[in-house]
Order: C-alpha cells, then sequence, then structure tokens
C-alpha cells in the first residue's frame, strides 16, 4: 500500500495537475474574501445566499477565519473534481491493468490512492487558509475593519477549529467524487454528476423542501464546514455525512474489487 501511496503523490505532484489546483484554489479563496469585506456595507449582503455579515461580526475573533469557512463548499467541489478524476482515468487510460500487474491487491490501490488525495486535501486546505487569513488582513485595512481581536488566544482557537472543520468537509467532498469515479469509471460523467448534484439538485430540493437538506451529503459536509448550525448541529452533520460517505465508498469498493478493469 504504502508503494502506492507514493506512486500516487508523484502522479498528484505533475505540475499540470498542481498549477491548476492553486490556481483554482487562489481563486475560490479570493472571490470569497473579495465579496466578503468588499461588499460589507452591500445592503445585498456579502455571504452566502445573500446573508449581511456586518463590520462587528467581521471584528470578532472569529473575522480572521470567517472567509476561510465560507469558502469551504467551493474547496469541496475542487476537491470533488480532483478525487473522481484521479480515480476515474485508471479506467480511461488503461492504467490500471499496470498497476495490479505491480500491486494484485484491489484494496490496497484503492486504499493507497484514497490516502494520497487526502494528503493532498490537506496541503490544498492549508494554502487555502493561509491565503484567505492574509487576504482578511490587507481587506480590514481597506475597509477600516478592527483586526485587534484576530490576534488573541481566541481567535488562534477559532483559526485551529476552523481548519479542522473545512478540512473535514473538503476530504468528505473528495470521497464522494472517488465515489463516483469508481461508480461511473469515466471523469467527465463523474466530475459532471458530482457537480450539478451539489451545486444544482441540492440547493434546489432543499430550498422547496422542508428539512431535506438533513439528509443531503453536499448539505452536511457545509454545516460540518460552518461548525453546524441553527437548523443543523455539528455532530449530526458530521456523522450523518460520513456514515453515508462511508457506505457508499464499502458498495464501490466492492464494485472495483469484482467488475473487470476496463470501462
Amino acid at each position: 500500500m504504502w508503494n502506492v501511496l507514493r506512486g500516487e503523490l508523484i502522479k498528484l505532484r505533475r505540475p499540470s495537475l498542481s498549477i491548476s489546483t492553486i490556481a483554482a484554489v487562489t481563486f475560490v479563496t479570493g472571490l470569497v474574501t473579495s465579496l466578503l469585506f468588499l461588499l460589507v456595507d452591500s445592503p445585498s449582503g456579502n455571504g452566502e445566499r445573500g446573508i449581511r455579515i456586518g463590520r462587528d461580526v467581521l471584528s470578532l475573533p472569529t473575522g480572521a477565519s470567517l472567509s476561510f469557512s465560507n469558502s469551504a463548499g467551493l474547496l469541496g467541489i475542487v476537491a470533488l473534481c480532483i478525487f473522481a478524476a484521479q480515480t476515474a482515468q485508471e479506467y480511461t487510460y488503461g492504467t490500471l491493468r499496470n498497476l495490479l500487474v505491480r500491486q494484485p491487491s484491489r484494496m490496497k490501490i484503492l486504499l493507497g490512492k484514497l490516502g494520497a488525495m487526502k494528503l493532498f486535501a490537506i496541503a490544498m486546505v492549508t494554502f487555502s487558509g493561509v491565503l484567505a487569513i492574509s487576504l482578511s488582513y490587507l481587506l480590514a485595512g481597506v475597509k477600516d475593519i478592527s483586526t485587534a481581536a484576530w490576534s488573541t488566544a481566541d481567535a488562534r482557537s477559532a483559526i485551529a477549529q476552523g481548519f479542522v472543520n473545512v478540512l473535514l468537509a473538503t476530504i468528505g467532498y473528495g470521497i464522494f467524487g472517488m465515489i463516483l469515479g469508481l461508480l461511473f469509471r469515466s471523469p467527465i460523467s463523474a466530475i459532471s454528476i458530482g457537480v450539478i448534484w451539489n451545486l444544482i439538485i441540492e440547493g434546489l430540493l432543499s430550498a422547496f423542501v422542508k428539512n431535506i437538506d438533513r439528509y443531503f451529503p453536499g448539505q452536511l459536509l457545509s454545516t460540518v464546514a460552518q461548525g453546524g448550525s441553527d437548523k443543523i448541529s455539528y455532530q449530526y452533520a458530521l456523522i450523518t455525512s460520513y456514515s453515508f460517505l462511508l457506505a457508499g465508498l464499502a458498495i464501490v469498493a466492492f464494485l472495483f474489487k469484482k467488475r473487470d478493469v476496463a470501462n
């Protein structure tokens, strides 16, 4: 399994993937942070779904990591696409046969891939967090928002907690992408279905059907990233979302072990 892990990390360090990931994370984090601070006086709101987050909230110890937490949903979509593509392309390019020659155990290959992509997600979330906090300090000065509370012990605790929550949510989105990649064995199908489901279907159904968001993994992972909400507790969101994901991962792992290696 460790050889698979090292091999996957080499693939993930390819400039074509790493540079495009850095660009995507920079765009997502920069966009969310800029909107949060630059639109602080906008009557239309500066948060998710038109929520208005004022200067008093941004000046709190949690203000330094607020934009980082708000970008978790889009970071998750990036992770979903990467996990799905890196899993499904083994079928598309026919490289899974070569991997099985060196490592006949399919479960070791699957676990090695999952471990490598988790490490990649950690690096991605760390980069996003550093960028979000740096931009927050910069834009707070532009909009005359006090940052005195951002250097306190409470602020450091909020940053650490926010990092863990965003990381759990991002890895969860990534596992969802991996499930789709193993299920459909096509990068295009897995990515398109994953993005449509998370950005459109879950959002629409949650808007029109009461409390249905309590059973959608994407909505629950967003709640995990936020540390819980008024409607859904953090513990419920974390346990339920990962229960769905682990059940799905167990099903596709069985299919991965039994199905032919060709697409």
